[in-house]
């Protein structure tokens, strides 16, 4: 059987406070640098099906082959964050994996009886979907579709974390 999922090049954890969980991956862990996003600004946004306008920071360096996404969520929006058991304390809420189209990843879940559970688009166009394939007993995937923006972005963060000395763990965009 081949996976409908992957490779994983990412982790995603929801954190209480994205300062201090860069200052622990970045010092403690050797992780960064992090490129900060505050105040992600969306082009669309919907969870379970309802527009929501879910006011949230995220943090993003490469650890090898694999990404860490921080994110902190600032308002009580329903979300998959506000979700999140662990929301308070933090922990990883999801693993995100690269396809070429979400409509039609998705389409090709449906058959499996997975669906989206939150979607939609940056306010520059990289579309993504979380799927409810969190029920038993593993994670939350996160679909990002492929594209110029956010294939830049990844190229840029992991060339920055080749040979990274520690210094300047935070870059703010």
């Amino acid at each position: 059987m081949v996976p409908e999922f992957g490779p994983v090049m990412q982790l995603g954890f929801v954190v209480p406070d994205l300062e201090a969980a860069i200052v622990h991956w970045s010092s403690r862990v050797g992780v960064g640098p992090f490129f900060v996003m505050q105040h992600i600004k969306w082009g669309e946004l919907l969870f379970r099906g309802q527009p929501s306008d879910v006011d949230m920071s995220v943090a993003v360096a490469q650890w090898g082959e694999v990404q860490v996404e921080l994110i902190q969520q600032w308002n009580e929006s329903p979300s998959i964050y506000t979700e999140f058991p662990l929301r308070r304390q933090g922990g990883l809420q999801h693993l995100g994996v690269m396809t070429d189209s979400v409509p039609e990843h998705l389409s090709r879940l449906k058959a499996r009886g997975i669906e989206p559970v939150q979607w939609g688009a940056t306010s520059n166009g990289v579309r993504f979907a979380y799927v409810d394939s969190d029920f038993h007993p593993g994670g939350m995937i996160e679909l990002i579709e492929s594209g110029r923006a956010i294939n830049g972005f990844f190229k840029m963060v992991r060339e920055a974390a080749q040979g990274w000395d520690g210094s300047d763990p935070v870059r703010r965009l």
